[in-house]
């Protein structure tokens, strides 16, 4: 029987090819998608991996094994696997290992619509059907095998996105764009075409082995490049997108990384001057500034746990317009409630473009506070470090702690959040003070106890 315990992690699969799974597997996934589904009919997309087109391929063979009709849209971004979901009203799997090395690939699920497949929203069924199956045997295909026939969205995929943001009028604005050989080389410019925007390209050619850097913008090395190119061309905006273009990273016209909380301020913003009163989800290490641009602009704010299934959950319960994670995942109502960088990057050179200032000035109104970043300490006993911390503020009148995710501890001036990794044993410090000493002294007196 296959083991699944280290592939399925809790909202997708991933794992090496083929060490840990192959096409073989990926058919068996395919089955029990549609099983568990019960579709008529599902949506298949895959990044540019070298593994992607036979394990997609496979996974489809494996649904329509099981009397699904599955729409092949071949080469996509996952926000793109998304709109198809959405558009075409079908559940939808994705290809992709994201940021991740080249010898690793995954799928991430939807329902019809977007709607998330996590654990609790049958992952953890389609994962026993899998392995049964691998146990036992498949079952036999039914009667009436579905049938497999090619779709290319691309272009329904931009027309969506441009109907949201309105950039025709904007100022023409000089743009580089670091795809990292990622799938933004597949779709940014057709999203871009015909803009005023001047595209200045960085490893747009699709290629899954990542020969210039790591496809993950979130660590500071892989946005080197995009800096110096903002800095030597002149640029107004620089753009970072990982692997599989779902996420988007902003530095300014200086060069300098824009903090994801401060785009997910500036989102919320311009989507609540389009829906006033609307509700705005964030996670719980975003900055203080979320919150209180929301409510400055009339919104009102949802603070949730990290982590993307959970934000699509409280988005489809409250309603809410916009959602933002300080890991540059940014959702949208108008989206189906799903997670797409690029319409981010629209808002933002919407926003850049609709005034005559800088970058930098921008989002200063957006940005208020200093922060750590994410700092990762390796621990053999995560639950015994996390309760030391937590018993080393748990006496003191001028906190407050909760558990929401973690434990964080909030004062007057200064925030900490402290969370175990689901997959490394690792705790996750992130901090944020009204200034930059305040950050260095509760940072250092929280990892003084983490790494005691």
């Amino acid at each position: 029987m296959a083991d699944l315990s280290q592939l399925v992690k809790a909202y997708d699969v991933r794992g090496v090819v083929p060490d840990q799974w192959d096409e073989a597997l990926a058919e068996l996934f395919g089955a029990a998608f549609a099983k568990v589904t019960e579709a008529d009919a599902i949506v298949v997309g895959h990044d540019m991996r070298p593994s992607s087109p036979g394990l997609a391929r496979a996974f489809a063979r494996g649904a329509a094994a099981r009397g699904a009709d599955v729409t092949e849209i071949g080469l996509c971004s996952t926000d793109q696997l998304y709109f198809a979901s959405g558009h075409l009203g079908l559940p939808g799997a994705m290809f992709t290992a994201s940021h991740n090395p080249a010898q690793y690939n995954g799928i991430k699920m939807c329902r019809a619509g977007a709607a998330p497949v996590g654990q609790d929203t049958g992952l953890a069924e389609i994962r026993a059907l899998v392995e049964d199956w691998s146990e036992n045997g498949a079952p036999e295909p039914v009667a009436a095998t579905g049938t497999l026939t090619r779709r290319d969205t691309l272009a329904d995929y931009a027309a969506h996105l441009r109907s949201l943001v309105d950039l025709r009028t904007i100022r023409p604005l000089k743009t580089v764009v670091d795809a990292g050989n990622g799938m933004g080389g597949h779709t940014v410019p057709t999203v871009l075409e015909g803009l005023p925007v001047d595209l200045i390209a960085l490893y747009f050619e699709l290629d899954g082995t990542f020969p210039n850097h790591e496809a993950n913008p979130l660590d500071p090395k892989n946005l080197v490049d995009l800096q110096a190119k903002v800095r030597e061309t002149g640029a107004d905006i620089g753009l970072a997108f990982d692997g599989d273009a779902d996420r988007c990273f902003v530095v300014d016209e200086n060069g300098d990384p824009v903090s994801p909380s401060a785009i997910t301020a500036l989102v919320a913003a311009r989507e609540l001057a389009k829906h006033p009163g609307g509700t705005v989800i964030h996670n719980l290490i975003t900055s203080w500034s979320v919150p209180e641009v929301v409510r400055e602009n009339g919104g009102k704010p949802v603070r949730t746990r990290v982590g993307h299934s959970f934000i699509k959950q409280e988005m489809a319960r409250t309603g809410a317009i916009f959602g933002g994670e300080h890991s540059a995942h940014y959702y949208f109502r108008d989206f189906w409630n799903a997670d797409t960088g690029m319409l981010a990057a629209l808002h933002v050179l919407a926003a850049l473009g609709g005034q005559g200032g800088p970058l930098s000035e921008l989002v200063r109104e957006y940005d208020r506070y200093a922060a750590s970043g994410e700092i990762n300490s390796t621990v053999a006993d995560q639950p015994g470090r996390a309760a030391a911390v937590k018993a080393a503020y748990a006496d003191r009148e001028d906190v407050e702690l909760d558990e929401l995710d973690g434990l964080t501890v909030t004062a007057r001036d200064w925030w900490f959040n402290l969370r175990a990794s689901n997959t490394e044993p690792l705790l996750r410090l992130n901090v944020e003070a009204r200034d930059a000493a305040t950050v260095a002294r509760i940072r250092d007196e929280v990892l003084a106890v983490v790494r005691a």
